[in-house]
């Protein structure tokens, strides 16, 4: 039997070497590697081309921070020997821009997309047997694609607690929290992690009255415990209540604001607010995508792989949200070059977990990476420690920025770099100095010996690792 042409190209467009589900930060960067790799490389996104990182997430979300961080400025514009007058805030136009940064760098996947010849496959993506893809549309329709390796990449969204059922006007999650039609006046925030922290930044620095509620003992409890107790303080002295060891039970949204029953130490306490935010993490989106029907295996909401991203199916591997690992853009995105290189038979290495740097775009900033202080200590290390505060650093004093510290921890045996922790203006964009002297296993004393520039913020990783090993100059 022949093919009509039209029937020829719906089936050779159907099959593919790689089929991604999802186009976040995990999927679009796989997609992309593997196309590089000599792959013809689908990709099915139901949404928009990016992911919630770009569009929801990671992004917009750094855009709502600098109209933060803008109006700051310009609010303390006397301490620098400007004179502003009337300044005020546009709610609905830093909204905008939000959306506009969001909606750009979309546009900007798209392109790549085009560049690298990879196919967005519009709709739903769900695993069926046999190496295949069943795609559904907008409109309904059902459509198979087949490919010898499929990558399932499709990611998280906002983790609901009983207490706190997302109905997105009383009780929102961060997707509403970046688009609300108006400033609210008052917001409890439940969970401090990077998300509750960035946003109470936004939300307090604009004039909203914001409430943190943690569960654990402190805000930011990833971190380093120095690291959290210097942010509490900046939060305190910044005008918003923090209560740590508090669990919110229950919230009231009959009426016109919300009723907060939070259980303390004490007892019971109630707030009141426009808005509660939850932000206690993220859940897995694993529903409907088949994985029950073809057999692929999972444990508590993770699909299980091996150190390259294979799942217990031939032909079907995970990466980023889903899988074990912190739920990060880089590290989704290093995961699927690793899992594509793998496939097209590169030589590659696992990754390496405990060397992920976590950055926090809060004001300050928190950037960390490796072992905390007590991490190191309860890992059997005798450890030296380093830590320069901002406060004695000229660049900081001079951008009026001195609150935070960098501190630093090496094994006292050998010298091992084994983990830094920041807090203070731009120290996300200083841990990659971290991050790469860790890969390379750099000792503190090379650090200490490697010039860095002056005046700089990142001259306080030398300093700090100077006084991990008493020679430091400048306290």
């Amino acid at each position: 039997m022949r093919l009509s042409k039209t029937e020829n190209i719906s089936i050779m467009a159907s099959k593919y070497d790689l089929i991604v589900i999802g186009s976040g930060p995990g999927g679009y960067v796989a997609a992309i590697r593997a196309s590089q790799l000599g792959m013809k490389v689908g990709v099915v996104e139901r949404s928009e081309l990016g992911g919630i990182c770009l569009n929801w997430g990671c992004i917009p979300t750094k855009a709502l921070l600098k109209s933060a961080q803008v109006f700051e400025y310009v609010k303390h514009a006397a301490d620098y020997g400007v004179s502003v007058k009337d300044a005020a805030v546009d709610f609905s136009g830093m909204v905008k821009r939000s959306r506009d940064v969001a909606g750009g760098m979309s546009k900007g996947i798209q392109f790549l997309f085009k560049k690298n010849k990879i196919d967005h496959i519009e709709g739903f993506g769900k695993l069926k047997a046999g190496k295949k893809v069943e795609v559904t549309a907008e409109d309904g329709s059902k459509t198979d694609y087949s490919a010898e390796h499929i990558i399932v990449a499709t990611g998280g969204r906002s983790r609901e607690l009983p207490a706190l059922p997302i109905d997105n006007e009383k009780i929102i999650g961060y997707r509403k929290a970046m688009v609300m039609e108006k400033q609210p006046k008052s917001m409890v925030i439940v969970g401090s992690g990077a998300i509750g922290v960035e946003f109470a930044y936004f939300y307090n620095s604009i004039g909203t009255e914001v409430t943190i509620v943690e569960y654990m003992d402190r805000i930011v409890p990833v971190e380093d415990e120095e690291v959290s107790k210097q942010l509490e303080r900046i939060y305190k002295k910044a005008g918003m209540k923090i209560m740590t060891n508090a669990e919110v039970t229950a919230v009231d949204t009959k009426g016109k604001g919300c009723k907060v029953t939070v259980k303390t130490k004490k007892g019971d306490e109630t707030l009141t607010c426009d808005v509660v935010l939850s932000a206690v993490g993220v859940a897995t989106n694993l529903e409907g995508i088949g994985l029950e029907d073809v057999g692929v295996a999972t444990d508590k909401g993770k699909v299980i792989v091996d150190d390259y991203y294979k799942t217990n199916i031939p032909g079907v591997y995970a990466i980023g949200d889903i899988v074990h690992g912190p739920a990060l853009a880089h590290v989704a995105s290093a995961e699927g070059i690793i899992c594509v290189e793998k496939i097209a038979g590169q030589q590659t290495e696992p990754l390496d977990y405990n060397n992920i740097p976590g950055c926090t775009y809060c004001q300050p900033e928190i950037a960390s990476v490796g072992y905390t202080e007590k991490a190191a200590k309860e890992a059997g290390y005798d450890v030296k420690v380093g830590k320069f505060p901002f406060s004695a650093s000229g660049k900081a004093k001079a951008g009026g920025v001195s609150d935070g510290f960098v501190k630093v921890i090496f094994d006292a045996k050998y010298g091992e770099w084994l983990g830094a922790h920041m807090i203070g203006a731009n120290v996300t964009e200083m841990i990659a100095e971290v991050v790469a002297a860790r890969k390379l296993e750099t000792t503190g004393h090379e650090i200490i010996k490697t010039v860095h520039p002056h005046p700089t913020m990142s001259e306080a990783v030398m300093e700090a690792a100077a006084a991990a090993y008493d020679e430091v100059i400048h306290l």
